[in-house]
């Protein structure tokens, strides 16, 4: 035993509201985080004319919002345990409202591409108050599964619609008026919601020194946030290739690559409908390998495009829907996996749980964006492929571990 024990804090009172209330308090932050950089996909090919820089500064921009998602997350997640939950949603939205104001003003690239990190590491502290908040409220109840499908939904809806209104918004209002919108939403979420946010963490007296180090050791937390990086990295290589490919070379317009794109998430959000019945049939495991089954067919599926079709929604887009039903398939179970030995660390271990796949995804997706083309469907097919293997290989000595112990 490592002599835990916990206590509550002064001001925590518990959550007794019904699911659909705690989702309507929980998602605007959720969704917000995702919408920094959904909204902005239509534009990225106008990017670098409009603030006179390359296609690589740009991919920048995208790159690392999505790692330091993560690594944000390394500071707040303990900080969240040790201060709380409601401070740390507050000043996340703080930041992210102030800099997506900023951004709509900025003509410098580098400025632009600083910003966006700044941006980020409002969304990294939007995030692990909502999880850690998630994992205090939920852990190890029946709601447990139904509100990570329901909140990895959410997430597949603003996919859906985000680049849309960006689209719509780019072409009416200017680029700016993105950016404006983000830092609108925000201003409006936080009063609405934080009166009803009761702080929902619990103080911990232990003698241990090494919370990160509890986590990290865990075979299982490793396992599945692999597993769950390679599903998002899926999608993370898609909308840094989809601009390229469908508005550049197959010729779509932006509100015609918005719908394109939206299609994708649709896809997902009709497969989160049946995510409760998924897990209950074939379990944690059988729906993760499922899931990385499914994205080594669609890597075939897409090389069999890019090599003998022109590029096209039937080519590149059609076999991303077999890709979104295997996020759905892994993500609905993943976060569990990762975080499952770990109630008395919930802001820590959310933490650590987003920062590594963050880095999986920003840093393992970028590079092969880079290296092999980001205008072809060949980093889509290398990510999604390679990923997989890893992942089914690791299930796989992550099951004969269990069968030792």
């Amino acid at each position: 035993m490592r002599g835990d024990f916990i206590v509550p804090t002064q001001n925590t009172r518990l959550w007794t509201y019904s699911l659909p209330v705690a989702l309507v308090l929980l998602a605007p932050f959720n969704i917000l985080a995702s919408l920094g950089m959904d909204i902005y996909l239509p534009i990225v090919p106008s990017i670098p004319a409009i603030l006179g820089t390359t296609s690589e500064v740009v991919q920048l921009t995208l790159t690392l919002y999505m790692i330091m998602l993560g690594i944000g997350q390394i500071i707040f997640g303990p900080l969240s345990d040790r201060f709380g939950r409601r401070p740390i949603l507050m000043g996340g939205v703080l930041v992210f409202a102030a800099t997506s104001s900023a951004l709509a003003m900025t003509t410098s690239a580098w400025l632009f591409v600083l910003l966006r990190l700044v941006q980020a590491t409002g969304a990294a502290a939007m995030l692990v108050a909502v999880f850690a908040t998630v994992r205090d409220v939920y852990a190890d109840t029946p709601e447990s599964a139904v509100i990570y499908s329901l909140m990895n939904a959410m997430l597949a809806f603003v996919p859906a619609l985000g680049p849309i209104a960006g689209a719509l918004m780019a072409r009416y209002f200017g680029w700016e008026a993105i950016f404006i919108a983000l830092c609108i939403s925000a201003l409006i979420a936080l009063p609405f919601v934080l009166p009803k946010w009761h702080e929902t963490r619990q103080s911990r007296k232990h003698s241990s020194r090494a919370d990160f180090g509890l986590v990290l050791r865990s075979p299982y937390f490793w396992v599945y946030t692999l597993a769950f990086g390679t599903a998002m990295g899926a999608f993370f290589v898609f909308f840094s290739t989809a601009p390229r490919v469908l508005i550049e070379r197959a010729g779509l317009s932006e509100l015609g690559f918005s719908i394109a794109f939206a299609s994708v998430a649709v896809v997902m959000i009709a497969t989160t409908r049946f995510a409760k019945s998924f897990v209950a049939r074939w379990e944690m495991d059988g729906c993760v390998i499922r899931g990385m089954l499914i994205l080594l067919f669609s890597a075939s599926l897409l090389g069999l495009g890019e090599t003998l079709l022109t590029p096209s929604f039937w080519s590149f887009v059609l076999p991303m829907w077999l890709v979104a039903v295997g996020i759905v398939l892994t993500t609905s179970v993943t976060a569990n996996g990762a975080l499952q030995e770990f109630s008395e660390l919930a802001g820590t271990a959310v933490a650590l749980h987003f920062c590594v796949q963050s880095l999986i995804v920003g840093v393992i997706g970028t590079c092969v964006v880079i290296a092999l083309n980001g205008g072809t469907a060949w980093p889509l097919i290398a990510y999604t492929g390679g990923m997989a293997a890893i992942t089914l290989a690791a299930l796989i000595g992550l099951t004969r571990y269990k069968q030792q112990r």
